[in-house]
């Protein structure tokens, strides 16, 4: 999955499965994202059909920052005869069981950043989702921040990817884009950047070093 091309001046990090991790999954994969629906559905005692049914349309839109937060919720909530309130604190629920911090990663793209590499993040997130796993506390420690709820467009769309590279001021070609999950990586290859595959943070770590990122 590691190809070096040219000297590597910026990592990008995905958020979901890379900086937040699937709580629970011993190889550190990310899992999470069905978790935390299957957690909601449960709590609400209905199927995953009926809860899917009831996210519509919203939830893509939301996505991609097509649906304002509040009409978001709003239509979420209603159609699971919930209140928005309630709503928000499964939701706040679900990702503080499913997901945790990925600090080792986290510690080791702070040390980057003091080395004077380019930190950027890339990932799709909804307007919940940001709330909760996406924080300012988290987003602050990296130079650049693109989400697709502010893009306005999502992955594997490459004008995503376009966003991040402008905000960098660099070509593709001395970043690195690491995400886990395939689909996301192969327009990131196209573009020219190079690419990891993230499965846990030791061979994350040791790809990144072969690319002469340490």
């Amino acid at each position: 999955m590691v190809h070096k091309k040219e000297e590597i001046k910026a990592v990008i990090f995905d958020i979901n499965g890379v900086l937040q991790l699937g709580n629970g999954y011993s190889n550190e994969r990310n899992g999470s994202i069905e978790g935390v629906h299957n957690y909601i559905a449960n709590k609400l005692k209905l199927s995953m059909d009926h809860y899917f049914d009831a996210l519509d349309t919203s939830y893509a839109l939301s996505i991609e920052g097509k649906i304002s937060r509040k009409k978001a919720i709003q239509t979420i909530a209603k159609n699971l005869k919930i209140s928005q309130e309630k709503l928000r604190l499964l939701f706040k629920k679900a990702y503080k069981r499913k997901f945790k911090k990925n600090k080792k990663l986290l510690k080791f793209a702070s040390k980057l950043k003091k080395k004077g590499y380019k930190t950027a993040i890339l990932s799709d997130q909804w307007h919940l989702s940001e709330e909760f796993l996406s924080p300012k506390k988290l987003t602050n420690r990296f130079d650049y921040v693109v989400l697709s709820t502010t893009a306005k467009v999502r992955k594997p769309n490459p004008k995503i990817y376009r966003m991040v590279l402008k905000k960098l001021k660099m070509p593709a070609k001395n970043t690195v884009f690491i995400d886990d999950r395939n689909w996301n990586i192969v327009p990131a290859k196209k573009l020219g950047m190079n690419t990891i595959l993230f499965k846990d943070n030791k061979q994350t770590i040791q790809d990144l070093e072969k690319l002469g990122v340490k």
